[in-house]
């Protein structure tokens, strides 16, 4: 089994609605080899972040070349929260759950 790495993908198509979005999650659900994870979307800009799970960007490129969605950029990502780093870094205001 493939190492699955995070992708943060940026999406800037300010023809595409939310409602397209949504429509795609419901098409994109069940997908190999790739999982989308979630959506940041600046309503504004009509921007949208969407985590990934993914072996390689390759698979990521080819899911959106099937589906026709453009990107800007596709950047391998790794998650950091306050709780991982606290124990190196304590502080009053940064506590561990």
């Amino acid at each position: 089994m493939k190492r699955m790495k995070n992708f943060m993908v940026v999406h800037k198509d300010p023809k595409v609605s939310w409602d397209k979005v949504e429509e795609n999650w419901s098409k994109m659900v069940d997908l190999e080899p790739a999982t989308w994870l979630r959506t940041y979307y600046n309503v504004d800009q009509k921007i949208r972040f969407c985590l990934w799970l993914a072996p390689n960007e390759e698979a990521l490129k080819k899911i959106f070349a099937d589906f026709h969605i453009a990107w800007e950029s596709i950047l391998e990502v790794e998650e950091t929260i306050p709780d991982i780093w606290a124990k190196k870094y304590p502080s009053k205001r940064c506590s561990l759950r």
